[in-house]
């Protein structure tokens, strides 16, 4: 089988040589001390793969901070262990099991254009996204439940509450797996929602107790 790649376009090698001689320089100890230590996450984050939603910088996190997945519209399947795929799944399970993290934090964010996409495709205005064949599709599937209880908002509010239920059902859909469960059963996990407005600077978080988002 042959490999089709070609070598690193020329601006992200300036930017990592820039980066080696002055990050990594002033702070050699730590990255060898991390390489050699192994990593310890306290925190596993599950977030869009939206290029403006940068984890470590909303939260100034370190290198070995956090355990970061990125997927379309930062969505957690229900446990299914006959699926064909388990990246997400996958992920959720190393970080619980074998990194032993203490966080889960879903971090949602505005003008997703996952959700976009399944709000297209739930209301009959995205064909392609219908098709067996697309991935995106397939993917988008498992926020089906979060559109059906926000298909009668007014339209102007639709979005911004599916992106909300985008946290909720994977809130929910964490639960499902065994381990996890276990976990926040035996108080050594805790579950975390948020929603990040990018233009805005803002961060909301899951309150159960008031049964929405509030601001932090």
């Amino acid at each position: 089988m042959t490999v089709t790649a070609r070598p690193l376009p020329a601006y992200l090698v300036s930017r990592f040589n820039g980066w080696r001689a002055t990050s990594y320089q002033d702070n050699k100890a730590w990255y060898r001390r991390l390489a050699e230590s192994g990593q310890h996450p306290r925190a596993m984050v599950i977030s869009c793969c939206d290029s403006r939603v940068h984890v470590t910088s909303i939260f100034g996190a370190d290198e070995g901070e956090f355990f970061i997945h990125r997927n379309i519209a930062n969505l957690v399947p229900p446990h299914n262990p006959d699926g064909e795929r388990h990246g997400t799944s996958a992920a959720v399970e190393y970080a619980v099991t074998s990194l032993g993290v203490a966080h889960i934090i879903v971090l949602g964010h505005s003008g997703c254009g996952g959700v976009k996409g399944c709000h297209d495709m739930c209301s009959g205005h995205s064909p392609q996204l219908e098709e067996k064949t697309s991935f995106v599709g397939r993917w988008l599937d498992i926020l089906k439940p979060g559109y059906e209880r926000v298909a009668t908002l007014p339209q102007d509010q639709i979005l911004r509450a599916l992106e909300k239920q985008a946290v909720l059902v994977s809130l929910e859909n964490l639960m499902t797996f065994p381990f996890v469960m276990d976990a926040v059963a035996d108080d050594r996990l805790t579950l975390h929602g948020l929603w990040n407005n990018i233009g805005e600077g803002e961060l909301e978080q899951y309150d159960p107790a008031r049964g929405g988002f509030v601001a932090i």
